[in-house]
């Protein structure tokens, strides 16, 4: 009888412990988030990290360079014309240029964050007449959009090696 080999696990990281301030709340979960959404992007095999694990086309690669498309447009104003193409990792990139390029976005997205002065005041903008969230919408959307995709993620890593935890 041959025993099938056990799902490799990682121990769960419980939620982080931050400061009082809702800012730091806030930021505290959002990084949280982002670390868990790029942890399991690192190490998983090629081909299957880019390969449609559901009918939508949905893959791990493609959820995490969405997610670095979702911070450069949130929190450095960059505009994106097709939301749908960012779903895709371009065929040269391989998972560690788009972890990578992930953990850049996110370096930058909290150097904008640090010049932000309270939770009501709006993201700055490179453009002046681009329309601003205030940093709390901003960061509570943005924790939204990674905490979905980071559901996403956790089962599509499953599916493709068995990997669970954060």
């Amino acid at each position: 009888m041959t025993v099938a080999p056990r799902p490799r696990r990682r121990r769960d990281t419980p939620p982080p412990r931050t400061g009082g301030s809702e800012t730091e709340v806030l930021r505290g979960f959002l990084d949280y988030l982002r670390d868990s959404v790029a942890a399991k992007v690192e190490g998983a095999p090629e081909p299957e990290v880019r390969t449609a694990g559901t009918p939508s086309g949905t893959n791990l690669l493609g959820l995490l360079n969405h997610l670095t498309s979702v911070e450069r447009s949130l929190f450095l104003g960059e505009r994106v014309a097709d939301w749908p193409a960012t779903f895709h990792a371009a065929p040269a990139d391989g998972v560690a240029e788009v972890v990578a390029r992930y953990r850049k976005a996110v370096a930058e997205a909290n150097d904008v964050l640090d010049t932000c002065t309270g939770p009501g005041a709006p993201v700055p903008r490179r453009r002046p007449e681009d329309p601003a969230p205030s940093t709390r919408w901003a960061l509570t959307h943005m924790i939204e959009e990674t905490g979905r995709h980071a559901g996403h993620a956790d089962i599509l890593r499953e599916l493709i090696d068995g990997s669970t935890g954060r």
